[in-house]
């Protein structure tokens, strides 16, 4: 018999909100296992309050379990960061979710362009954005001269993320339910 996945709301969080520190340090964790160093650029709080960015908290049964956040760019397009799933939950479709979950609340604060900075070691995070209909853009960013560093980036035409499933009706506080 299979178990139903926890309900799953997913939540904006001010970056201090003790859930949000929970996962950037699991996520801290993950580059430490990948490059070797945890993540050194630059977190300013202020860049993730609305209507200039955000963070958003996947809950599932009340317990964090998926990160990410978007902050606007001087150019006006908007940046990805700390996109995060906890490892005893991923596999769940909680990245998408959270994904299109920022999408959303991007392009409600009038942004038409999402933007990410990652790595090459990053290949299963590479697959969900070019999956979600992001692309090759030139480098940007805080690790823009770095080898191995993946530039990507979407128009935010309304056109939902692939797979997104229920959360296409959800709205930036309005939670979401996870379809796979």
């Amino acid at each position: 018999m299979t178990t139903p996945a926890p309900a799953t709301s997913i939540e904006p969080r001010p970056y201090d909100h003790p859930d949000v520190q929970q996962l950037v340090e699991g996520l801290q964790e993950l580059y430490v296992e990948i490059y070797g160093g945890r993540d050194d650029s630059p977190i300013d709080r202020s860049e993730f309050e609305l209507p200039r960015g955000t963070f958003a908290v996947a809950y599932e049964a009340g317990e964090p379990v998926a990160l990410g956040a978007w902050r606007l760019l001087p150019d006006g397009r908007a940046e990805l960061k700390r996109m995060y799933v906890r490892p005893d939950r991923r596999g769940h479709g909680l990245s998408r979710l959270v994904l299109h979950w920022l999408e959303r609340s991007a392009a409600h604060a009038g942004v038409t362009e999402m933007v990410i900075e990652t790595n090459v070691a990053h290949d299963t995070a590479i697959r969900l954005y070019e999956s979600a209909g992001y692309r090759p853009i030139a480098a940007y960013g805080h690790y823009a001269d770095d080898e191995g560093t993946v530039s990507l980036g979407r128009t935010l035409d309304g056109t939902p993320t692939h797979g997104a499933g229920l959360a296409e009706a959800a709205g930036p506080s309005d939670g979401a339910r996870p379809t796979d």
